[in-house]
Order: C-alpha cells, then sequence, then structure tokens
C-alpha cells in the first residue's frame, strides 16, 4: 500500500476508534495524520458490514448454504435484502472473472476419447403465477439456455449458454467452439442437429424421445443432462437469477465455476473462491 501524495509505503497502524481498529498511514512525519481503511483496494471497500460478516457470507456463497436472503438476515449476516445482493453481486463478479480468465488461458473444451458429451436446450424465462401480470418487454429476453454437458468417469463440466433461438446458425457455433473434433455426442432429434453434426466430424447419436428416453440398440440416452437442468434451475429461480439477461449470465457463469474451478480445487470451492478473491485484489 502506497500513499497518494509522496507515493511512499504506508504501514499498519493501530486505531481503536476506527471500525476495523486498524488503518493505513504514511510513515512519513509530514503525512503522519494521511491514512485509508484497511479495505481500500478490497473486496470489503466501501461496505459498511463487519467483517466477520464478509467472511460468514463468503463461505455460505462458496458451499450454497442457505443463500436466500431471509435466512441471512435471520442470521445476522447483513440488515437488509439490498446489502445482501451487493455482496453477492460483487463475489459473482469474482468467479464470472475467474471463469473468463480459465477459459482464455486454457480453453473451455469438453468431449474427449472417454468423456461423453450431452447437448440439450432449456427454456429459462420467468414463469408468471397462473399466467397473470404485465408482459411488459419480458418477452424480449433471451430465455433458451443452450446446454453442453461433458460426461467423464469421476465429474462433469457443464458449459451454459444464453442464445436467442434454438436455430442451427445459434447452437452449431457454441458446439464447434467448445467440443473437441471427433467426440460423442448424445442429443435428442431436434432439427437443428440432424446431419449436421457427422459432417463437421463428431459422432452422433440421437435420441427419438417420442418413442424412448434411452436408444434400445446404441444406449445413448441424455438423462445425465436433463436432471443437471432440474438441478440449474432449481439454484436459478430459487434465487431469481433469471430476472434480467445480464443476471442470468452471472448465474450461468456461477455454475460453470463450481463444477469447473470450484469442485476441482484441491482445498474445495471455498478455497478456490479465496484464491479468486487474493488474485483479483492482490491481498
Amino acid at each position: 500500500m502506497k500513499c497518494n501524495l509522496c507515493q511512499h509505503k504506508m504501514k499498519l497502524t493501530h486505531k481503536p476508534n476506527k471500525a476495523d481498529n486498524y488503518v493505513w498511514s504514511c510513515t512519513r512525519n509530514r503525512h503522519k495524520g494521511r491514512f485509508k481503511s484497511v479495505r481500500y483496494g478490497s473486496l470489503f471497500a466501501k461496505s459498511k458490514c463487519n467483517l466477520f460478516s464478509w467472511m460468514k457470507f463468503i463461505y455460505r456463497f462458496a458451499q450454497g448454504l442457505q443463500l436466500r436472503q431471509i435466512d441471512m438476515i435471520e442470521d445476522g449476516i447483513a440488515g437488509s435484502s439490498r446489502t445482501l445482493s451487493s455482496m453477492a453481486k460483487k463475489v459473482r463478479a469474482i468467479c464470472k472473472e475467474s471463469m473468463k480468465l480459465y477459459a482464455r488461458r486454457k480453453g473451455q473444451m469438453i468431449g474427449q476419447p472417454r468423456e461423453f458429451v450431452m447437448i440439450d436446450e432449456s427454456n429459462f424465462r420467468h414463469k408468471r403465477k397462473y399466467g397473470r401480470g404485465r408482459f411488459a418487454k419480458t418477452w424480449r429476453r433471451r430465455k433458451w439456455v443452450f446446454g453442453m454437458l461433458g460426461v467423464a468417469p469421476r465429474n462433469s463440466k457443464p458449459i451454459l449458454k444464453l442464445v436467442h433461438r434454438r436455430s442451427r446458425n445459434h447452437l452449431i457455433p457454441h458446439i464447434v467452439r467448445h467440443v473437441h473434433p471427433g467426440s460423442s455426442i448424445l442429443s435428442d432429434e431436434w432439427r437443428a442437429y440432424r446431419g449436421v453434426l457427422t459432417d463437421l466430424g463428431y459422432n452422433h447419436f440421437p435420441v427419438k424421445h417420442n418413442q424412448c428416453f434411452v436408444d434400445p440398440i446404441t444406449g445413448s440416452h441424455t438423462q445425465n443432462l436433463e436432471r443437471a437442468w432440474l438441478t440449474y434451475k432449481g439454484k436459478i429461480w430459487r434465487l431469481r437469477g433469471n430476472r434480467t439477461e445480464d443476471l442470468l449470465k452471472q448465474h450461468l457463469k456461477l455454475i460453470e465455476w463450481t463444477y469447473w474451478l470450484g469442485n476441482r480445487y484441491k482445498n474445495g470451492p471455498l478455497g478456490r473462491l479465496l484464491k479468486d478473491i487474493h488474485r483479483k485484489y492482490h491481498l
């Protein structure tokens, strides 16, 4: 930490009258009265919640424990839902940035010789109760999420993309970008896939869902991804993450971060989240 006036190093000083009991102060005599908050340039900057509440929130966020705002307000983590929304937005932004950095460095690819790829589309639009209420401009939002799930013996890695339509022009480019050539792809018989994936060099095993859910000849199915949709939608709908397109994108990236980085890290999701916070803020 450096002083803004003289660019000299600042030291951590004990200040009992401050909220966190410590501040960054300049070591030069002429700048003795100049100090910065101990939260300056960190995740906790401009936040009135104490650091202990922040750590409890980070722990619950990483572990997925009782993320409902009413539960955390009752436990004393924050005093209002607005504060909790702001805290969650900051942490989601860190996970999103970490996932983008991982994809840029190593490439977010699935489909290897020992890994099947299941593809499907699902509707994530907000549901109106009894079909009542005003539409406004919500009908213009993108609602279809295209999912690609790499199924390996030990883990599964999802790739979730928000698309305008389920047409061939919108889905096939994502497959080419994220699935290794020569991989085995399992899907239903949606017309966007017919006769295209085989020509692109993939081993395509379609399933006729109007006849069976598991092909009796090849044994191919999409049950893993169908079950995963239930988990993903449950998380997003419970947290009202489909209110806007940007919010839905953040939650989809958070799901990818959980399976690609959080669960695969040696110290678990909490250790990975603390590592990403350290990388972003250089703590």
